[in-house]
């Protein structure tokens, strides 16, 4: 029919060789390569990977106590389900194989450049193409390359930036960033001071109060610490991981179940619902029982309600805020010296400064 395109001719003719850049070899990028591969023949891709691995977010962070808080089973692509997750809740290095294991399962290698980070797209009308400039993290040398698409799969969490306290840069002990974990970094024995209690600290703290000598954890503002999310945690037996693989119905239904349950709790984000009342009444009876003290309920229990911020599971952690090793200090940090954090004027020495500050999220 006139004015209608023939759906099975290319709109470009004669066919047209696509040109594909993608920013970012983590989980959306790792994504794009699969989904070119499978489903486009005639094109070129090149994925440009700042880090010197591949999985994104998870190869960065790799600090004590590392997980995610979203179920295990319902951590995959649809299509990829993994049977063998050591818990209900991975750990950041399984989770970290796992996406390195299907990048090398469906060949995406081929498309991956490591330590090479975009630093520039720019536009051309004129050639109808994107001029893309690159820095080889190797060797220091810039690299321009062209493309008729450009994908930016880089995330927002990944400019990891310590708090802007004045002092910061006196400060003559070890200072390391969550999400940039030095592996050698030794901790036993040591005073330790944790600044942060959100995501990442509240899994750095208890994972870390066993080693260190003396823990500070310096918190500025309470936050809802709830229960797990969709699951209680548990180390799966061997018997139920082989049953996963020998039953495929039976795993799928264990993912189905799960991802019910943590959908069926999206109503607690409305405001004055009566599942968001029913949940601030769960968590406030839990964080009360694992703090059981009454001037850190105080201090911690939020007085606005669940959803309005990230709610941050968080296992053991509670409890191990009254835990002897461990010394809560509330209150905005206003400096930092040679030796340590001061809040309030009193001024806490620590020979190890662990900053759970979280990432540039503005400059995205």
């Amino acid at each position: 029919m006139s004015g209608f395109f023939n759906t099975q001719q290319p709109i470009f003719e004669p066919k047209r060789h696509l040109k594909i850049i993608c920013v970012g070899a983590g989980a959306s990028g790792l994504l794009v390569a699969y989904k070119l591969q499978r489903h486009f023949g005639d094109f070129s891709l090149a994925v440009y990977e700042k880090n010197a691995e591949a999985s994104g977010t998870w190869y960065e962070n790799r600090y004590p106590g590392c997980a995610c808080d979203v179920p295990s089973h319902c951590y995959t692509w649809s299509f990829e389900p993994k049977t063998d997750w050591s818990a209900t809740y991975a750990s950041s290095k399984e989770i970290h194989r796992y996406f390195n294991d299907f990048k090398t399962k469906y060949g995406l290698d081929r498309y991956i450049h490591l330590q090479h980070q975009v630093s520039a797209a720019v536009w051309n009308a004129s050639t109808a193409e994107w001029e893309v400039e690159i820095e080889d993290l190797r060797s220091g040398k810039k690299i321009r390359d062209t493309a008729h698409v450009v994908i930016n799969a880089g995330g927002i969490l990944n400019a990891w930036r310590y708090p802007p306290i004045p002092g910061i840069k006196d400060y003559a002990g070890k200072l390391v960033h969550s999400a940039a974990w030095d592996p050698d970094l030794v901790l036993n024995g040591k005073v330790v001071g944790l600044i942060g209690n959100g995501s990442s600290g509240i899994q750095i703290l208890p994972a870390i109060k066993d080693q260190v000598k003396h823990l500070t954890t310096f918190i500025r503002e309470p936050t809802w610490v709830s229960p797990p999310m969709g699951q209680d945690y548990k180390v799966y037996e061997k018997e139920e991981q082989i049953k996963f693989v020998t039953e495929p119905q039976y795993h799928l239904q264990t993912r189905r179940e799960i991802e019910s349950q943590m959908n069926s709790a999206f109503p607690l984000f409305f405001a004055g619902s009566e599942v968001q009342k029913m949940s601030r009444d769960h968590m406030l009876s839990t964080m009360k029982e694992k703090l059981h003290d009454e001037d850190l309920e105080k201090l911690l229990i939020p007085e606005w309600s669940v959803g309005c911020r990230r709610i941050t599971p968080g296992r053991n952690y509670l409890e191990s805020l009254t835990h002897e090793k461990v010394e809560v200090v509330y209150g905005e940090i206003s400096n930092i010296t040679k030796k340590g954090c001061v809040v309030d004027g009193k001024e806490y020495p620590v020979d190890v400064l662990i900053c759970a500050t979280g990432f540039d999220t503005v400059s995205f």
